[in-house]
């Protein structure tokens, strides 16, 4: 057996370390020179209002470089000129040109934020509940069986999209930011609520926490007496931006072990994955993530948006949907 460690192992554990890629560091990418500088100022003006957030696995292994800026994961992922309207991208641009104050910079994008229907259908005031006429921050009753809970620890991805209308959760406003900060409250409010029988924790991706905070939220649920609750769905990303979150992050064995723990209990765990294109289902991280997923006696159920440019033709829905359903996938919801 080599005591040496092969270069092929370093460059892999490398590989599946988690690195975001930012404002802050995008031009620092070797392959950002396949982008003209026109291009990659707009990434710099749009990303200044709206969230700009991607990694190494998407950019290493999901983008084609060759195909941008057409290429429909880049797309997915990195800003464009056309997300924000012609005034609004000149304002931030002409305060970018003459070197302004990030304090002014941020007032503005604030400014241009408020306009853009940061919470559609009154998300943050409709379908509150509450307890002893006390709102319960972060969690919508919707429909009736149905609870969605958005946990303070998850209210941020592995990668934003580009599509994304829950944006408000990422920009630092927090009073557009929709979170729940006590764990007990959704233990209560589903105790005092029989036909609650669903839980959809959502985010943000509740997949970036630590298994110990996710595993807060949902133990208090498995040891209710209650038990009417019978379903638990999370809703994430992390198949398609960080299927690592599965295999080698340092606290994968205990997520697949809480996964485990809710279907050992007789509950039904429904895993929402977000793919938006085939690209996402190729690589062999996302397909030995599914496959640890599913031996915990959960399904993944897949969602998507419908998007110009991204997969808005129906041989790439054919092709997703195929593929999905041959790891054992299923195809739930297109919007």
């Amino acid at each position: 057996m080599s005591l040496f460690i092969s270069q092929d192992s370093i460059e892999q554990s490398e590989q599946q370390k988690y690195r975001a890629i930012t404002l802050n560091n995008f031009r620092k990418l070797p392959q950002i020179s396949n982008l003209s500088e026109k291009e990659k100022n707009a990434i710099d003006v749009v990303g200044r209002v709206l969230p700009f957030k991607t990694n190494n696995y998407v950019v290493n292994e999901l983008i084609d470089w060759k195909n941008v800026p057409n290429d429909p994961i880049f797309t997915l992922t990195f800003p464009q000129e056309e997300m924000l309207q012609e005034a609004h991208f000149a304002k931030i641009a002409a305060l970018l040109e003459k070197d302004a104050s990030a304090k002014e910079i941020q007032e503005k994008a604030n400014e241009i934020r408020l306009t853009l229907n940061p919470h559609p259908a009154g998300q943050l005031e409709h379908n509150v509940p509450e307890i002893n006429e006390v709102s319960l921050e972060g969690m919508q009753h919707k429909y009736q069986e149905t609870v969605l809970f958005f946990p303070s620890n998850g209210q941020t991805c592995h990668a934003y999209c580009t599509f994304c209308f829950r944006w408000p959760q990422f920009v630092g406003m927090d009073d557009l930011k929709f979170a729940a900060k006590q764990t007990q409250e959704l233990t209560t409010y589903v105790e005092q609520h029989s036909e609650v029988t669903d839980i959809l924790v959502t985010g943000g991706d509740p997949l970036v926490m630590k298994t110990s905070r996710l595993q807060g939220y949902i133990d208090p649920i498995l040891a209710s007496t209650q038990n009417n609750v019978s379903t638990i769905r999370i809703g994430t990303k992390a198949l398609g931006y960080w299927p690592y979150r599965f295999t080698t992050d340092d606290d994968a064995e205990d997520l697949l072990g809480l996964f485990k723990k809710i279907t050992e209990s007789g509950r039904h765990l429904s895993i929402m994955a977000h793919f938006n294109h085939p690209a996402e289902l190729s690589t062999p991280a996302v397909a030995e993530a599914i496959e640890k997923i599913q031996m915990t006696g959960a399904q993944i159920r897949t969602q998507s948006p419908l998007m110009r440019n991204i997969n808005d033709k129906a041989s790439v829905w054919s092709d997703m949907w195929r593929t999905q359903v041959q790891l054992g996938l299923i195809p739930y919801y297109m919007f």
